[in-house]
């Protein structure tokens, strides 16, 4: 697991793996909040690298002292098959280790990352918003290529329900609207440009009275740079916290690229993106269906207070994907 997405994606999966009997290895890096959700959730990882910040050079570092450490670490074990979001490290090292593989991810414009990640994986497993054309790029095709209905947050928050006591911990003023943030993914090498439109939306946000804007950092530098603008309405989390939960409770969320943007739009939560990078074939989908709106000014965020009724919302089974996952076994 390489980032805090990918501790939401597998947790159900590695319920089902051990009920069945399975025995389930992880491992992590140490990036953004993905260690602190490993043990939010009860899962214990061995820790392998870490992110290798934003420079091309240190990126290439870090992939070389990790495919290593990966490398020792599975060599001897017996794995039948290894399973990853995006890890291109996972998937390099199970064939060179004569392991068989499957990766997945919603996003297919991270050109490097797919070219080494798809290429040494048995099965490429994606969302069918995706165009296949866009994959066949970096080797990925039919029979390789596999692809299933909806979002992968439609899955792995299948036994997802709110919970309103967290908020207990912020001190909420029921009468002002509730919105949480997400500030871009700005070290990663697919988001190269600059997109001053989440601070002009932050600073909007976070100056009013009748709104409570949570931000939840990637990382501790966006953590540090929102507290030093001590804007009276702004909120950051001391830690990670279950996101899900907080984002289903909310009126609105605004978050610049990623898995938030998907959560929303699962549980029926209005969602708005200032994203500056290239859309991908999933959110290109949901703007068509009305589940995401594209930002481009923070004034025309409705801000209102949401109807206690239940959102709309589609639940789907972990056990389909996981099958796909696994039909990696069978190559």
């Amino acid at each position: 697991m390489t980032a805090s997405a990918h501790v939401l994606v597998f947790r159900p999966l590695i319920e089902i793996l051990r009920r069945r009997g399975d025995e389930v290895e992880i491992t992590a890096r140490e990036y953004a909040q993905t260690l602190q959700l490993l043990e939010l959730h009860g899962l214990e990882a061995e820790v392998l690298g870490r992110h290798g910040g934003r420079s091309r050079l240190g990126k290439a570092r870090q992939l070389v002292s990790r495919l290593g450490a990966l490398r020792r670490w599975a060599r001897g074990r017996d794995f039948d098959v290894a399973l990853a979001h995006g890890s291109h490290e996972l998937t390099m090292t199970a064939r060179r280790l004569g392991i068989p593989s499957s990766t997945t991810f919603d996003y297919e414009w991270a050109w490097l990352q797919h070219q080494l990640g798809c290429r040494a994986a048995t099965k490429v497993v994606v969302p069918d918003a995706i165009p296949p054309e866009r994959l066949a790029r970096y080797g990925a095709e039919p029979p390789k290529l596999v692809q299933y209905p909806g979002l992968k947050e439609e899955y792995y928050l299948a036994d997802f329900e709110p919970d309103e006591s967290m908020l207990a911990p912020f001190e909420l003023d029921a009468a002002r609207v509730l919105v949480v943030l997400r500030p871009p993914p700005d070290v990663s090498l697919y988001h190269r440009h600059s997109n001053p439109l989440f601070p002009l939306t932050l600073d909007f946000l976070g100056a009013r009275d009748d709104v409570h804007a949570i931000v939840l950092p990637r990382t501790e530098e966006q953590r540090d740079f929102v507290r030093s603008l001590a804007l009276p309405s702004a909120i950051v989390p001391e830690q990670a916290i279950d996101a899900q939960r907080l984002i289903a409770l909310a009126a609105l969320v605004v978050s610049a690229g990623g898995t938030m943007n998907r959560e929303a739009a699962a549980v029926g939560i209005p969602v708005y993106t200032p994203y500056g990078g290239r859309l991908g074939g999933v959110d290109e989908a949901l703007i068509r269906e009305g589940r995401l709106v594209p930002l481009s000014d923070p004034r025309a965020l409705r801000l209102e207070k949401r109807s206690a009724a239940a959102s709309a919302r589609v639940r789907r089974e972990p056990e389909r994907l996981l099958d796909l996952l696994l039909s990696a076994i069978e190559d």
